[in-house]
């Protein structure tokens, strides 16, 4: 029988610990694996880790925040920092909430500022993305406004990823603890939808009802992987991806016939199989388990319909906000091409082309493209087509063409973008560049290469898309310099 007690699956991977000797001998402070100190959190690093010092070293201890005094276990030696657990508060920081909305924070990590006061993690946010932008002379002059914010902290994220470890008679559905393999079990996480919590409830009394073999990554033996929860808002719909190692007819088609009997909202299930190593979650094959394969959400004004692999952000207010920043900011009326780069399923293209002549979406994922082609099509935005392709292949090819584009689009992954991508883009001389960031990092890295090649950077926007968590997204103008906006 489950307990309430926040259960951690081992991985068995075991990290390596030097002896006590070595320990002292990296240590002249006398820290030493196993010893508990007091300490006084001074700051949070980029991860939203809280960080001590003593004796002139660094010491990271996971669910606290700046102020805190606290009693921390040392747990492990890096080559920079010390890892601790926290054992206890003795004096909690008047930047705490009395009552944090999640008992288990300080061992999951998944939302390691969610002890924090929301104004306050904003406003740590906000100093983040500046620090950010003053670390180049040429984004000195940026100043970062407040973050955009949407109506929900808590039960906002409508897509969960999840693994599945342990057996069958004690299965274990949660996320992967920071810097490990172990699987935390999560019962009713407060960062995600309800009904997603929902799903994973019944899926775990399924598998141990059905006898489903879970994966065993040291054996390979065994079928469930993964469990993928998307949630639709506006048709009330949810769609499942039981992520397995080989294709299972039996298992798989009678666990989603009883979660479909136990929540009927559950519109889509697909079996995605993956029998590659590493920590990769969707294999190529989808196996469909139903004859509805697509869910439909709404961003603002635009319809999109979304399938098991498909990019969404995992916040509908954060998105919508992120989407028509970027659209303000374009500054269409009507007449301009436009260019997107990296486009996803489209929701950035599609918000913007209403405003626009013609909208072109570049994106390599090729199933991305054509979900985006069925979602201009859904809204009738005959102005607005999408290419598969690598970006810089295409960009050489629109440069070959002589095509023009007065307003051009980049949404990259979180590595940014590639200097050859950016070189090309400035090869074109749009009047205007948005960028939409989801790492303040590689964001400034890549606008500081667009300024030195005749941008100025107008504005940056920073948005709230994860509450209780270190991420922040951002959109940055950046206007050709002779055409600077007074």
């Amino acid at each position: 029988m489950k307990s309430n007690k926040t259960r951690v699956q081992k991985s068995g991977m075991k990290r390596p610990h030097k002896s006590a000797s070595q320990h002292e001998a990296d240590s002249p402070s006398g820290l030493r694996f196993g010893l508990a100190v007091e300490l006084t959190v001074e700051r949070l690093d980029s991860d939203g880790i809280g960080v001590a010092l003593h004796s002139g070293r660094q010491i990271l201890i996971p669910g606290t925040v700046p102020q805190d005094r606290c009693q921390a276990r040392i747990t492990h030696f890096g080559k920079t920092v010390v890892f601790a657990d926290l054992i206890k508060l003795i004096e909690p920081s008047p930047l705490r909430l009395q009552r944090c909305p999640c008992s288990d924070a300080a061992l999951c990590l998944g939302c390691p500022l969610i002890a924090m006061r929301y104004g306050e993690q904003l406003r740590w946010k906000q100093q983040l993305v500046q620090a950010a932008f003053d670390g180049y002379p040429s984004l000195k002059g940026i100043v970062v406004p407040r973050l955009l914010t949407p109506e929900r902290q808590l039960q906002y994220r409508t897509t969960a990823k999840l693994a599945v470890a342990g057996t069958h008679a004690d299965p274990y559905i949660g996320i992967y603890r920071r810097a490990s393999h172990d699987v935390v079990d999560l019962e009713d996480c407060p960062l995600h939808h309800p009904m997603i919590n929902t799903v994973i409830k019944v899926v775990r009394a399924g598998i141990s009802k059905l006898k489903v073999p879970i994966y065993q990554d040291k054996n390979k033996t065994g079928i469930l992987r993964y469990l993928v929860v998307r949630v639709s808002e506006s048709s009330n719909e949810v769609m499942v991806t039981f992520v397995a190692a080989r294709r299972a007819f039996n298992e798989i088609h009678h666990l989603a016939r009883l979660l479909q009997e136990k929540v009927p909202q559950v519109a889509v299930v697909c079996q995605n199989v993956n029998s590659s190593e590493g920590n990769v979650i969707f294999g190529a094959h989808d196996h469909f388990l139903t004859k509805q394969q697509t869910v439909q959400e709404r961003i603002g004004q635009v319809e999109l319909l979304v399938s098991p692999r498909s990019f969404l952000q995992a916040q509908n207010d954060g998105a919508r906000l992120l989407y028509e920043t970027a659209r303000d900011w374009a500054g269409l009326d009507g007449s301009q091409q436009v260019l997107d780069l990296y486009c996803g399923i489209g929701g950035i293209a599609l918000t913007l082309a209403p405003l626009a002549r013609q909208v072109l979406g570049v994106e390599l994922n090729k199933d991305a493209v054509a979900d985006a082609k069925r979602n201009a099509r859904l809204n009738n935005a005959k102005n607005c087509r999408f290419e598969a392709g690598d970006v810089l292949e295409l960009l050489d090819d629109l440069l070959e063409d002589e095509l023009r584009f007065n307003c051009i689009v980049l949404n990259p992954p979180r590595k940014g973008c590639d200097r050859e991508v950016l070189d090309k883009v400035a090869e074109f001389a749009p009047e205007r560049i948005v960028y939409v960031s989801c790492s303040p990092q590689t964001l400034v890295r890549d606008l500081d290469i667009l300024v030195a090649k005749g941008y100025h950077c107008e504005k940056v926007q920073p948005v709230e898309m994860f509450p209780q968590t270190p991420h922040v997204e951002n959109v940055a103008l950046l206007v050709r310099k002779e055409l600077k906006i007074a």
